[in-house]
């Protein structure tokens, strides 16, 4: 293990992120072969997965408006790939390392007209012991609850993993994520369904000039990636609701 390296990558960070956690790369045995961290970095072995926190004061806003979240989602995403950036070129002038980065949004790809991230970064945080999974399909950290967006750099540098999350974040017996779904992504029974929220609640101008047709959804990747990259949030019920996120 190499602790100089992990306790360099830690000050790097430092305020540049609201938190950060190293997942070794056997934690990730199962996961879909094009979505594996060795897909990514030839050789890996460490997941470094770090997160900045949505202030808090956007989900209790008096005169809320939708577009402040929308607008803090982006402004993150973007500082998010440059910390990781940087922190590929920290790691890779420590010594003869490799480092990539997993973009914190896009490029997604899909499957069935189902968007997957490079690596799923939240499987990711909860490997590297940054949360846990919640009833919402959120991953909910200790401190700031659903409200981390998340980035990655996938390194072929032996760093020490930190202890998994295990335990429940969500109340016992808590639903309120549930009754306030506008969209009614959640059965019965209570599964998440996150097609049924994103088709509710990501929305763009170009959604439904360049996906009116079957001859446009054969370019979904396309167009997501490029001219609809920069979406809008229209629903974030589950966010403001939940005790988890104060």
């Amino acid at each position: 293990m190499n602790s100089d390296l992990r306790e360099s990558i830690v000050r790097h960070l430092g305020d540049r992120v609201s938190a950060v956690g190293f997942a070794p790369v056997e934690r990730f045995d199962g996961a879909p072969e094009r979505h594996h961290p060795s897909t990514i970095c030839k050789g890996a072995k460490t997941v470094v997965v770090f997160g900045i926190e949505i202030p808090r004061g956007i989900l209790e806003s008096p005169d809320y408006n939708l577009y402040a979240l929308h607008r803090s989602y982006h402004t993150v995403y973007r500082r998010l790939d440059e910390v990781s950036l940087g922190l590929c070129n920290l790691i890779e002038s420590q010594g003869r390392f490799t480092a990539v980065m997993v973009p914190s949004y896009a490029p997604m790809v899909f499957h069935d007209f189902e968007p997957w991230g490079i690596l799923s970064l939240k499987h990711a945080a909860v490997r590297a012991g940054l949360g846990a999974f919640g009833r919402s399909g959120q991953v909910y950290h200790p401190t700031f609850g659903a409200r981390l967006r998340l980035a990655a750099v996938v390194t072929d540098a032996e760093l020490l993993g930190d202890p998994i999350i295990d335990e429940d974040p969500c109340p016992p017996k808590c639903r309120v994520c549930m009754e306030a779904c506008p969209a009614w992504a959640f059965t019965e029974d209570g599964t998440f369904q996150k097609m049924t929220c994103m088709a509710h609640t990501i929305k763009h101008a170009i959604y439904p000039l360049a996906l009116k047709d079957a001859e446009g959804l054969k370019h979904i990747e396309r167009v997501i990636n490029t001219a609809g990259y920069d979406y809008w949030l229209h629903c974030d019920e589950c966010l403001k609701v939940c005790p988890n996120n104060g």
